[in-house]
């Protein structure tokens, strides 16, 4: 089925996305670049008035590097999965991405709400997209467990 393997590859290149922006969170998350697309669009919601100050710069840098940990190792399982049970259309496959997507996205956004980071809460709903459209598509193309 060519639209499977097309949907595939589109989980396994957002897994790949996801796996870089964790890396670059780990080791730019306080450069320009972050400054102008992630940390102008977060900061606000904590620091409404003032500029953050050399400490919560360094407590920042440490979660998102923490973050970006989780966000690159995250990526390179949902690479793995679906280069290979995905691949071979294994159901636990399907139902482990969707799962945990569903769950990440349910609990970060609703923290991401709660304090006031829309931004965040727009970018989680981005990414859950970006997972959903495929599982959705291919869903029927695998076999019970």
């Amino acid at each position: 089925m060519k639209s499977f393997s097309f949907w595939r590859g589109w989980l396994v290149t957002v897994g790949s996305i996801l796996t870089l922006f964790g890396l670059a969170l780990v080791f730019f998350n306080q450069s320009p670049l972050f400054d102008a697309v992630f940390n102008n669009h977060i900061n606000p919601s904590f620091w409404p008035s003032a500029a953050v100050s050399p400490d919560i710069a360094r407590f920042q840098a440490w979660v998102y590097g923490v973050l970006g940990a989780t966000v690159a190792g995250w990526g390179a399982v949902v690479v793995f999965i679906a280069r290979f049970p995905f691949h071979r259309r294994e159901s636990w496959a399907r139902d482990s991405i969707a799962v945990g997507i569903s769950l990440w996205y349910l609990a970060d956004t609703a923290v991401s709400l709660y304090f006031g980071v829309g931004f965040n809460a727009a970018f989680n709903t981005i990414v859950l997209i970006l997972v959903w459209v495929p599982l959705a598509v291919t869903w029927k193309a695998f076999r019970s467990a």
